[in-house]
């Protein structure tokens, strides 16, 4: 969740603004090829899964009522991934997470009114057991939002709490007589409340009114969430992405809003509760802060390979830097925040890298439709140690909508330029974004230069290499001052595989590249792009402007 949600959009660019103009700690300068991040540990199947968020609502509507749902979703599951490693016309991504699926007022789902019913609009729980059935078989996993840190005020958990002070669930959520006068955590020149007035007293919603907190310190609170997980994995779901990570126990206001010692405790005690359910179950932190931040949320490595708390953890502030960097045709950024990762993550955990997602100005907005930066960010992203996370539409250029809204980021998906997109044969719920006469799934199907088709040769070169999907990184490119490329060596017991980014905006000479080796097989190769030459320790390639190189070294 964006911690601005309910919020007007002049105090979330307010903020953006803000949060962009710190600058990151200044890297310790260290030779080219000498920092390395060390493989993910152990054998979980996410630890270089390829993940696609998709927002059902968007999606694909079956029924024509303008809304995604659920049977929608699973008859475009062949487009994901059809089950058959041989053919290269699906996009081949390994899971899916779905957006809020939960009963809820409103339509975006992050305020669950019953965390056991499905969303009437999206379909029933027959509906969700097929899903994950028919994406189990092509061999594809499910996990979904848990959002455990909020209800909705409509939650009958709530309406109970709020009755009086001696309500059967009056500790479910915090109660005070007056107002703390705690202010929203994450903007030090907040001025929004986080208590909010009630006939019976004053609550805590760190959102808004309508989404209240949860008090994780009653243990019957925490108990009701390890029921529901065990629940939902019990009906076959493999895991969940947990909305508002940082925000779950508060002791205090301010710094004592987020981050606490009481949050990360609750983690570990509810992560290893879900693997006493199902040890292959994954969770996804949305921790939206700082590397040293987000790097905590891992937990101790000691025990648990990977991590004892969360064993992903979206990479906001590497997002960040791959898109600046791309724009300002520097990969500097990209190597410090690199860098960054490798002095605070505990070592053999799987990072989430990713683009942006549902809570951020689409990327093709942020890039003007530049085919040339969104081709060179598909290309970063998905070689990239860990488990990278894909925006659905992202794969074809989707843009925002004409809006300033969030709405206007999860519009429908375009299948087609037709009417209806392709996505409902009624009115769709939102307006699609302009440009889908050329951003939709027919037009770029069967074109090889397509944005589409990048994404799937890039993910298809991935699966076909266990160094790219989940070996470790050693970084060429120096950390400090302006670098034209991004290059690196994914290793993975004997496979070296070197990937090659030109961020500037001219043909690059790039090398040489120290790797031990005496040839060269292409993976992936931009048009332009000359072959490696000069062998063992000296290997060198010219690359056209934003265009990609990647090869196995032997």
């Amino acid at each position: 969740m964006r911690p601005l949600r309910g919020l007007s959009l002049c105090s979330a660019a307010l903020l953006s603004a803000c949060a962009g103009s710190s600058p990151p700690p200044a890297p310790t300068p260290s030779p080219p090829g000498n920092i390395t991040l060390a493989a993910p540990a152990g054998d979980a199947w996410y630890r270089g899964a390829v993940f696609y968020e998709v927002f059902v609502r968007s999606f694909q509507d079956s029924n024509g009522d303008g809304v995604g749902d659920l049977p929608g979703l699973i008859s475009r599951l062949d487009y994901l991934n059809d089950g058959n490693p041989a053919t290269t016309d699906d996009l081949g991504v390994d899971a899916l997470w779905l957006m809020p699926v939960f009963a809820s007022p409103s339509y975006h789902g992050y305020d669950v009114t019953d965390y056991e019913r499905i969303q009437t609009a999206y379909g029933s729980l027959e509906d969700l057991q097929r899903l994950c059935d028919e994406a189990h078989r092509r061999g594809m996993r499910v996990i979904l939002d848990f959002v455990i840190n909020h209800t909705s005020a409509s939650h009958p958990w709530f309406v109970d709490s709020a009755s009086s002070a001696q309500s059967q669930k009056r500790d479910w959520y915090q109660w005070r007589a007056n107002d703390p006068g705690w202010k929203q955590p994450w903007d030090i020149y907040s001025t929004t409340g986080t208590w909010h007035r009630e006939d019976s007293g004053w609550y805590y919603g760190v959102f808004w009114g309508g989404m209240p907190d949860l008090n994780m310190q009653t243990p019957a609170v925490r108990e009701e969430m390890k029921r529901l997980a065990t629940l939902w994995l019990q009906r076959g779901v493999d895991g969940f992405r947990l909305d508002a990570a940082r925000y779950l126990i508060e002791t205090g206001g301010g710094a004592s809003q987020a981050d606490t010692p009481e949050t990360h405790a609750f983690w570990k005690e509810f992560s290893a509760h879900v693997r006493s359910v199902k040890p292959e179950a994954v969770l996804v932190g949305e921790n939206w802060s700082e590397t040293p931040s987000v790097a905590k949320y891992y937990g101790s490595t000691a025990t648990v390979p990977g991590g004892d708390e969360l064993p992903l953890n979206f990479n906001f502030p590497l997002s960040t830097r791959v898109i600046e960097g791309i724009n300002a045709g520097n990969a500097g950024g990209v190597a410090a925040k690199l860098l960054e990762m490798k002095n605070n993550y505990p070592a053999g955990v799987a990072d989430a890298p990713f683009l942006t997602n549902h809570d951020m100005v689409r990327l093709a907005t942020q890039f003007s439709n530049d085919g040339g930066k969104l081709g060179l960010a598909a290309a970063v992203v998905l070689t990239l140690p860990g488990a990278p996370f894909l925006y659905y539409g992202e794969e074809v250029g989707l843009g925002n909508g004409n809006a300033n809204n969030d709405e206007s980021k999860r519009t429908p998906m375009p299948w087609t330029a037709a009417a209806g997109g392709g996505f409902t044969t009624g009115s769709p719920w939102y307006a699609f974004s302009s440009g889908r006469e050329t951003a939709n799934v027919e037009a770029q199907r069967s074109n090889p230069g397509s944005l589409l088709s990048r994404y799937r040769s890039l993910i298809h070169a991935r699966q076909g290499s266990e160094a790219l999907r989940n070996g470790g990184l050693r970084l060429f490119t120096a950390t400090t001052g302006v670098s034209r490329s991004l290059a690196f060596v994914r290793t993975l017991g004997d496979e070296q595989v070197l990937v090659v980014h030109n961020f500037s905006t001219a043909q690059e000479s790039m090398g040489p590249f120290d790797v031990e080796a005496t040839t060269a097989e292409p993976l992936f190769l931009d048009s332009g792009v000359t072959p490696l030459s000069g062998g063992t320790g000296a290997w060198k390639t010219s690359l056209p402007a934003r265009s990609t190189g990647i090869w196995r070294l032997r």
